[in-house]
C-alpha cells in the first residue's frame, strides 16, 4: 500500500486535434531545435511561460493556435500540462543561457 502519487489519466475528447498541437510542441522542444525556439522568443521578448502568448504569436507553428481553440477544455489543460513540463526538460545550459525567458520577474 506504498504508492506514490498517480496522476489520473484522462482520455483525450479530440486525439487528432490533440496529436497536432502535441506535434508542434514536441517539434519546437526537440533538441535539434530548441535552442533556435528559444531565441525566436527571446527576440519576440516573450517569457516561455506564456504559453497563451507564446502559442498566440505563432512561436509553436501557424497552424498550432487554431487547433488548440478547437480542443475541448480538459483537452486544452491537457496542452498546456505538456508544454508546460517540456519546458522543464530543455538542457540546463540552454535554459541558463536563456535565463531571461525562464525568470520570474
Amino acid at each position: 500500500m506504498n504508492q506514490g502519487y498517480q496522476q489520473a489519466t484522462i482520455p483525450v475528447a479530440d486525439p487528432q486535434t490533440f496529436g497536432a498541437v502535441r506535434s508542434a510542441i514536441e517539434t519546437s522542444f526537440a533538441q535539434a531545435k530548441v535552442a533556435d525556439f528559444l531565441k525566436s522568443l527571446d527576440r519576440a521578448s516573450l517569457r516561455i511561460r506564456d504559453f497563451e502568448v507564446v502559442l498566440g504569436k505563432g512561436m509553436l507553428g501557424p497552424q498550432a493556435k487554431g487547433e488548440y481553440n478547437r480542443l475541448g477544455n480538459g483537452d486544452q489543460g491537457m496542452i498546456r500540462e505538456l508544454y508546460l513540463a517540456a519546458l522543464e526538460h530543455v538542457a540546463p545550459e540552454l535554459r541558463q543561457k536563456f535565463f531571461k525567458l525562464y525568470a520570474y520577474y
